[in-house]
């Protein structure tokens, strides 16, 4: 019998709806705290249980299970302060809550790490070699295997696209990274006309890929390791 993680997921953004898609239901319970009652309609249209709460009332963080059955909170306010209200309150009441935050200014990482997360998550700070860090020192992707989808296969890897490849001239809306054949999801693209930053997709721009440019993408080693292959050998 699987031991069911419960987890809570704090803060309205698309990070916060894409974390609660990607963990597997039959493995968490998962439950969205809302900050009123528009934002808890628009994620109980997706499926996700939703309680409105005052996050900055212990009372209601204790309802909800903080200190008693929760095993893991996601903190993915906007703001920092938020973050760290939040983190300073749930780390008092239980020492052994698996806390991950989010950040906005890379300077309260400190402030979220003293008030008791056990992981920050800066998605501004990503980058090629941010990335290749984390392949070769995977602290978050060990967190996220073992606490948090409670797999061991979760991957972030970093795929670059050789001359000749059949992804060159493709624009990154026409890859097909979700289906079952992959299931992954593409964080950001590497663009070398441009630098070594990360750009994240964010719908907003449609980038055509060209030789040189790196795909970033998260999901099953099994799915990384049969796009990386196809990618890369298509050609040959």
């Amino acid at each position: 019998m699987i031991d069911m993680k419960r987890i809570l997921v704090f803060g309205y953004s698309v990070m916060s709806l894409e974390a609660m898609s990607r963990l597997p239901r039959e493995e968490c319970s998962i439950l969205f705290i809302a900050a009123d009652e528009t934002e808890a309609a628009i994620v109980a249209e997706k499926g996700f249980e939703t309680r409105v709460l005052d996050f900055k009332n212990d009372e209601d963080l204790i309802s909800v299970g903080i200190g008693t059955s929760v095993d893991i909170i996601f903190c993915f306010y906007p703001k920092d302060f938020d973050n760290v209200f939040l983190t300073i309150s749930a780390r008092a009441l239980d020492r052994s809550l698996t806390i991950i935050a989010i950040v906005d200014d890379s300077e309260s990482e400190e402030k979220l790490l003293a008030a008791g997360a056990n992981k920050i998550i800066d998605p501004y700070e990503i980058c090629g070699r941010k990335v290749h860090e984390m392949l070769t020192k995977p602290e978050i992707s060990n967190v996220l295997d073992h606490t948090v989808f409670g797999r061991h296969d979760l991957k972030i890897a970093e795929i670059e696209i050789p001359l000749e490849s059949y992804l060159e001239g493709v624009r990154v809306s026409e890859l097909n990274l979700k289906s079952e054949k992959y299931n992954l999801i593409l964080i950001g693209v590497v663009d070398r006309e441009l630098g070594d930053q990360l750009h994240f997709t964010n719908g907003e721009t449609d980038h055509v890929l060209n030789a040189g440019d790196v795909l970033v993408v998260m999901g099953p080693s099994r799915g990384c390791r049969l796009f990386r292959n196809e990618v890369e050998y298509q050609w040959t």
